[in-house]
């Protein structure tokens, strides 16, 4: 490589370094991210039940469930599926289960503003980053998986 080449190189390839450490990171933000969103719509559902039971009730329009078991089921997501994605652990299920869910709280509130529409887009968007690229290293799943690799030999490594 010429003199010339080599410096412009040389910071590309720390450039791209840089970014490829970050993304662990980024993936965990944005795990964090959506986590946090739908688990305080979670916590403040079970401080007022009686509340949360009539929105059900009179607000929401949840397809094909009762008002109560809509508000069990979706109060249950918002408490259980937000530690799994932060935690990365069925994270892909996590976050497939949970842009269901925003689907259908966009789809059962018709008096949701604007930029209520636009929050529920961006919260669909980064769950979808997380199910289509998975939950990255800094996760359960990584840790879980790298443990299974070294624990149970491969077909090809056992064979010989």
């Amino acid at each position: 490589m010429t003199p010339k080449l080599e410096m412009p190189a040389r910071l590309i390839r720390r450039a791209v370094r840089a970014v490829e450490f970050a993304i662990p990171v980024f993936d965990v933000a944005i795990r964090l991210y959506v986590a946090n969103v739908f688990f305080k719509s979670g916590l403040t559902k079970i401080q007022s039940w009686d509340a949360t039971l009539a929105l059900f009730e009179y607000e929401y329009a949840v397809p094909l469930l009762p008002p109560a078991v809509a508000a069990y089921l979706g109060t249950a997501a918002e408490l259980i599926l937000p530690p799994l994605l932060a935690l990365g652990l069925a994270g892909r299920a996590a976050a497939l289960a949970l842009f269901v869910f925003n689907l259908v709280a966009v789809y059962s509130y018709p008096d949701i503003s604007d930029a209520g529409v636009k929050d529920h887009i961006l919260w669909g968007w980064l769950l979808a980053v997380s199910f289509f690229h998975g939950t990255g290293r800094l996760s359960l799943d990584a840790l879980i998986a790298r443990w299974w690799r070294r624990a149970v030999p491969t077909s090809a490594s056992s064979a010989s």
